[in-house]
């Protein structure tokens, strides 16, 4: 059984550091970024992570075309 850790950071963090580096991305893009760093991470806990950023008023999730959601950091 592997052992796992603690991340010295939060994973929301990470996310708007990405952010703030890339620009606006794709949720696909920002998801497969952000699971480098986070391997274990699920496509349903990273929804629910921009759900809370996009109430908190961090990021601007809109939708582009079928499937497909732009992310950008709220200035």
């Amino acid at each position: 059984m592997p052992i796992r850790t603690w991340k010295p950071r939060a994973t929301y963090s990470v996310l708007l550091e990405i952010l703030g580096k890339k620009g606006a991305m794709t949720d696909v893009e920002l998801f497969d970024a952000l699971n480098e760093e986070y391997e274990d991470l699920g496509f349903k806990d990273f929804n629910e992570l921009l759900m809370r950023l996009e109430i908190g008023g961090k990021v601007r999730v809109t939708s582009m075309a079928r499937g497909k959601r732009r992310v950008e950091l709220v200035a």
